[in-house]
């Protein structure tokens, strides 16, 4: 048995504290401490020279193969124009000549008044073949004039199920499609990506991913084609991190969906990857602030869209988790607006009712709003809220579109980390990459700071829900194995744990808030082979 001892370092184990000397063996936790140094005689030293050793980050609500095919496409997410997108468009499309289709992601919306962007605008880069954009959401797409005759998307076009059409003054469709029934409809002219493509981007994921620190991956709205992607990269080995799946409820089509989610499962099963699972189904509950689609208890300021949006009428989520949950699987819900949550822990609470207590770890993501009333729920029905804490931040997204759709005393009460964390809420960190940075560092800095990176406000935006730094790398370390029913495999340093492991430069409990997305990641471990190394 080949051991390799970890010294000179500080090892931060999780729940258990830290201690100074790992011992590693076979891909498994031997030791710490001195039991570490006393059975290591004929172990390989690595000297930490100084650095930080902890558990490997998980990331609990993310979109890699989107965050992956960002790559493949025209790269719009860097731009802070208008102007900018549509060059990098024209530039893209001159480069790609034969593409039949460009898709691209992932646009800032703030860059338009009320995230309404112009088919026109887009038409000055590419004038004869479809272009869509996906913004940062990803609950929007932004399309140009092509794309919209592809789809059959005309001024006569009613708003689906589920979605919104903009309209120009002049009753023409402006360019900009909202929520998945309007999404929908172009997507569903454009032509499926190539799977070689597919699965380099799921690489893309991996390798962003590892130099990062993580190594534990929920994709959280996996459709079929998705699962055939992941089957095909798990039968190529090629899958790089951990990543569970979980597959995508849509209301529309729910009596087929519940159908398949078993046969999901058993596929992924068959092909035995260690890398691979499929435990968990998503719902959206509602779709987001800043398209006045999250769902709220009270109306919008504007009054525009009213309460919002709520995807799943009556008691049809309740009872579409209940079958589910009858399947063993675990359910995860997308819930931005409070009211929404309140539909989330409802919905929950009649599973609990129907099917019994068991460790079922139910998901609610996202939690934007919760109301005070629904605070001590997560706790009492044992629901993990996935916060993705680099959003609770006073940035443009924040200031342009969230608050003016809130109002100031409403938006002072978003992303209550804090506060469910110290009613016993098992708080879970995920990124929601691509929609935002997949680098954990990134959203703990905010987490322990509710400042943004230039340090405003400079005593935290709502600084009643600053985070002690224990408790937001346990959200996303140990918090996010126990979403992923793993807590007894990774998320700590222990005897018997698996080496998933990220070596840092620094101890991110000693340097100042604004200075932890700096901290280099030196190594990440995954099942003790190193699937990153800042020296490679």
């Amino acid at each position: 048995m080949s051991a390799t001892l970890f010294t000179n370092g500080v090892i931060w184990t999780g729940p258990a504290g830290e201690t100074d000397a790992l011992l590693v063996a076979d891909g498994v936790v031997q030791a710490v401490g001195d039991d570490a140094r006393a059975a290591a005689a004929d172990a390989e030293v690595v000297d930490l020279g100084g650095g930080f050793v902890m558990p490997s980050f998980g990331d609990g609500h993310a979109h890699p193969l989107y965050g992956g095919l960002e790559a493949a496409g025209p790269v719009v997410r860097p731009c802070r124009s208008v102007e900018e997108i549509v060059e990098t468009v024209a530039k893209y499309a001159a480069q790609n000549p034969d593409q039949e289709w460009i898709l691209g992601a992932s646009y800032d919306s703030s860059l338009a008044p009320d995230g309404l962007f112009d088919a026109r605008w887009l038409d000055e880069a590419v004038p004869d073949r479809p272009v869509v954009l996906r913004a940062w959401d990803y609950h929007t797409v932004w399309c140009n004039s092509v794309a919209l005759e592809r789809a059959g998307i005309t001024a006569d076009t009613p708003d689906p199920q589920m979605g919104e059409i903009p309209h120009r003054a002049d009753g023409s469709v402006l360019g900009t499609l909202r929520e998945w029934g309007a999404v929908d409809l172009v997507m569903a002219a454009a032509p499926a990506r190539d799977e070689e493509v597919r699965v380099a981007a799921l690489r893309t994921a991996a390798e962003y991913y590892t130099a990062r620190g993580v190594t534990w991956v929920q994709d959280a709205w996996v459709e079929p084609a998705d699962l055939d992607t992941y089957l095909e990269a798990a039968r190529r080995d090629a899958l790089g991190v951990r990543f569970n799946l979980a597959l995508y409820a849509d209301p529309r089509h729910f009596e087929t969906q519940i159908q398949a989610f078993a046969e999901s499962r058993r596929r992924v099963e068959e092909v035995n990857s260690p890398y691979l699972t499929c435990q968990t189904v998503k719902f959206f509950a509602d779709g987001v602030v800043e398209n006045e689609t999250g769902a709220l208890l009270q109306p919008y300021c504007s009054g525009l869209h009213s309460h919002g949006m709520t995807v799943w009428e009556g008691d049809s989520l309740a009872e579409a988790a209940r079958r589910v949950d009858d399947l063993g699987l675990q359910i995860h819900i997308h819930a931005i607006g409070d009211a929404a949550v309140r539909q989330a822990l409802d919905a929950i609470e009649y599973v609990v009712q129907h099917n019994g207590t068991r460790d079922r770890r139910p998901v609610i993501a996202h939690n934007q709003l919760v109301d005070d009333a629904d605070i001590e729920r997560y706790a009492r029905l044992g629901v993990i809220p996935n916060m993705q804490p680099l959003w609770a931040q006073l940035d443009a997204l924040m200031t342009e579109l969230t608050v003016p759709r809130l109002g100031s005393d409403r938006a002072d009460r978003q992303y209550r980390m804090n506060t469910l964390s110290t009613t016993g809420a098992p708080l879970a960190f995920g990124s929601d990459w691509p929609v935002s940075s997949g680098a954990p560092l990134d959203g703990i800095a905010v987490a322990v700071s509710r400042r943004t990176a230039d340090g405003e406000p400079a005593d935290g935006w709502t600084a009643q829900e600053i985070l002690p730094i224990d408790v937001a790398l346990l959200a996303g370390t140990a918090g996010v194995a126990y979403q992923a029913f793993a807590e007894t495999t990774w998320g700590r340093i222990e005897p018997g744990a698996s080496v998933d492991l990220v070596w840092l430069d620094r101890d991110p409990r000693t340097v100042a808030p604004l200075d932890i997305p700096a901290i280099r990641v030196l190594r990440t471990y995954l099942r003790d082979h190193t699937v990153f190394s800042a020296t490679d």
